[in-house]
């Protein structure tokens, strides 16, 4: 069974900071494109930042310069660091991978996954 389980939520004053992690686990062969999405109360969720095999980095327009997503592939975890927090940034944080593993019977497939999500709050 292959799982994300993500950690560093909490509150924080605006301007402060916070670092996510997620980290994978289960019969995962590789792993491609790690995701943050968020989701504040009362809106859809968003996509914030992602990250490919090769390090390549994307993010949306409201957290340029602010926030820095990376990963540790020896890990198969993937970071948030979250600079500079504002209150419009509280919201559901949640995690997305897409994998290759390995099923019992020696199958590689691939899988999206998503995490139980972990809560920012920031108080202005």
């Amino acid at each position: 069974q292959v799982q994300l389980v993500e950690s560093g939520g909490g509150l924080v004053q605006a301007g402060g900071s916070l670092r996510l992690s997620c980290a994978a686990s289960g019969n995962i062969a590789s792993i491609n494109t790690m995701d943050w999405y968020r989701q504040a109360p009362g809106k859809q969720r968003e996509l914030v930042a992602t990250i490919t095999s090769r390090g390549s980095t994307n993010y949306a327009d409201s957290v340029k310069g602010r926030f820095t997503i990376s990963r540790d592939n020896a890990k198969n975890t993937v970071y948030l660091q979250m600079n500079s927090l504002k209150s419009e940034d509280t919201a559901g944080y949640y995690c997305n991978a897409n994998l290759l593993v390995v099923t019992t019977t020696g199958v590689y497939r691939y899988l999206e996954v998503w995490g139980q999500g972990t809560l920012v709050t920031v108080s202005s």
